[in-house]
């Protein structure tokens, strides 16, 4: 499926500047969190559940 197809809404960190940098692209789903290479949007994403995403969040906030 062609990133194209999904009818997900792909955001960007506000960190993120327009350098063309290393990035994600995170898009919410309803129990799942999708994360995407932003420099190569083609490629298949990858899906965690929320659950793991806050605990990852949360733990790289904790530095």
């Amino acid at each position: 499926m062609s990133a194209e197809s999904t009818g997900l809404t792909w955001q960007k960190s506000s960190y993120s500047g327009n350098e063309g940098g290393a990035c994600v692209e995170v898009a919410i789903d309803t129990a799942v969190i999708h994360i995407r290479d932003s420099k190569d949007v083609v490629r298949p994403s990858f899906s965690v559940h929320t659950d793991g995403w806050a605990a990852f969040v949360a733990f790289a906030a904790a530095g």
